[in-house]
């Protein structure tokens, strides 16, 4: 026998078995009872909420031969007929593909019979928006004076794309997003059901998933299972699946993001792309992670707002105590711009960790949410007792001379002149080099020291293994050498190394006639 999805397997068959509706359910139910049925119904609401169902319910319903308080007894023939789609009372039109004017003339042709079998014909449009202006005027005729054995029944995710002059002449009802709580019990249900093994956490985390859509959650959880068919569905084995992080990343993100660590963001998004995470919708959750820390912050300690675990909103107090509101909200204004840059863009990585720069490294910006934060971190150091120097050294400090004497020491280096033109090119340009370029390149290599390694080939020095682990990707050095080839006519390969212990080398390259000229003498090179 095929396997039928759980979603379809547990669609609701009668009003009773519709989670999160009561107040549209009630209202049909004592319809049916009292025989006060509408001609034409406007289910509205996102995706996954009911709408199909309950309209399949309600066809039932209104032609069933032994309702059972407004329930569909699910038993007589009518019934029977419509669940097996058999039915010649029961219509349902997507308007995605027939969304045109001869589909609705169609329609109006076949209400002027009176069904043979059972109270009413029942017409379901789903998509009822996709429907053409031309289909909405064929159809409007009807509605307004339609045979008293006919019912309409629209369902949209976009109300507002229905013409007001239909609107008017339906009864309309707003399915509303079904909550975490809700939709877990549900899950929680068919698990035991189907004998499936699943921690609760990890079905709360489905169904947080579900972002209020009971089916999308139910084909998430159906998902899962089938991955670890036979296993107990772990909340790790459900991250996994889904390509989701659980929420100790975010923190140890938050947390290096106010340490202004750049290095530890950059890990951490590494991390994520070895593991095969999608950064988009890491941005997604994480805005959501800000979110959830911003409400915690101003709620003082009113939790209902959330819908989280005890456990996830202690962890959440725990960030709130390290941080202020300013900072929260910065970070999520600056993630969301990306996020809608990330929805087009090709690099995404790249964009990311841009985004991560800009929040460890308020100083780089002048607006004033990071002139706030800034001043915030001067608090915070002010109150743990740190002594904050504003006195700058003379101009002829002693550092400074020595600083000039250890340069006049530095080790003399010919090279040809090719190398040494290629070198002057580069370090006179450099910065408008990096800053053309943009992206990460001028936070990343605005202070390295170049070096020629060979014809047509610069070493890259670098003295912080953050700024060398982003600096030394293979992508970068592509733009540098496209940017160096498209502008200045030269091909150059680029090339990066790390000092050790932060040193870089202390040289001064030359050419042959400029040693030369110094010396005030020929130099013979003797052949081995």
């Amino acid at each position: 026998m095929a396997y039928t999805a759980l979603y379809r397997k547990w669609r609701p068959a009668v009003f009773e078995d519709v989670k999160g509706q009561d107040h549209i359910v009630t209202t049909l139910k004592n319809q049916i009872r009292s025989g006060r049925i509408g001609h034409a119904y406007l289910f509205c609401g996102t995706r996954g909420t009911g709408k199909t169902t309950v309209a399949k319910i309600l066809a039932r319903a209104v032609n069933c031969e032994n309702p059972e308080d407004g329930n569909p007894c699910g038993e007589c023939p009518a019934c029977r007929a419509i669940l097996a789609g058999a039915s010649m009372n029961v219509a349902e039109i997507d308007a995605a593909s027939n969304n045109g004017v001869d589909n609705i003339r169609e329609i109006r042709e076949e209400v002027q019979y009176s069904p043979a079998d059972g109270r009413y014909r029942v017409y379901i449009i789903d998509e009822a928006h996709m429907l053409t202006p031309g289909a909405f005027n064929a159809l409007l005729k009807t509605l307004e004076e339609p045979p008293s054995y006919v019912i309409f029944i629209l369902a949209t995710t976009e109300p507002h794309r229905i013409p007001i002059t239909v609107l008017s002449r339906c009864q309309r009802y707003d399915f509303r997003r079904i909550t975490g709580d809700v939709i877990y019990e549900r899950l929680r249900e068919m698990a035991d059901a189907e004998r499936i093994e699943a921690q609760e956490k990890a079905l709360r985390f489905v169904a947080k998933k579900g972002d209020g859509s009971l089916r999308d959650a139910i084909s998430l959880l159906d998902q899962c299972v089938a991955f670890y068919y036979g296993k107990e569905l772990t909340y790790d084995r459900v991250l996994d699946v889904l390509g989701a992080v659980d929420n100790e990343v975010y923190s140890r993100m938050l947390r290096y993001a106010l340490a202004g660590e750049t290095l530890g963001c950059v890990d951490q998004v590494e991390e994520l792309i070895v593991q095969g995470r999608e950064l988009g919708q890491f941005v997604t959750d994480f805005i959501w992670y800000l979110r959830n820390l911003m409400l915690v912050k101003a709620s003082e300690g009113e939790e209902e707002v959330l819908e989280m675990t005890a456990e996830d909103i202690a962890a959440l107090k725990d960030e709130a105590t390290i941080t202020d509101m300013n900072t929260i909200m910065r970070y999520i204004r600056i993630f969301s711009e990306l996020s809608s840059q990330m929805r087009y863009a090709a690099n995404k990585r790249v964009l990311l960790e841009m985004a991560l720069i800009r929040v460890t490294k308020p100083a780089m910006e002048e607006d004033l949410g990071s002139v706030l934060q800034r001043l915030g971190d001067v608090e915070r150091k002010l109150e743990e007792g740190a002594v904050i120097s504003t006195s700058r050294e003379p101009k002829n400090a002693p550092e400074e001379n020595s600083a000039k004497d250890v340069s006049e020491k530095k080790e003399v280096v010919e090279v040809s002149p090719a190398q040494l033109e290629d070198l002057h090119l580069i370090e006179k340009n450099w910065k408008k080099i990096l800053r053309d370029i943009g992206d990460i390149m001028l936070p990343a290599m605005a202070d390295c020291t170049l070096e020629p390694v060979g014809e047509g080939t610069l070493r890259i020095w670098f003295t912080t293994k953050g700024k060398y682990r982003i600096g030394s990707r293979e992508d970068c050095l592509a733009r540098l050498a496209d940017y160096v080839r498209d502008n200045y006519g030269k091909e150059i390969v680029f090339v990066t190394q790390l000092a050790e212990d932060g040193q870089k080398p202390e040289k001064t390259y030359v050419s042959r006639e400029e040693v030369q000229s110094r010396i005030h003498m020929d130099i013979i090179i003797e052949e081995e």
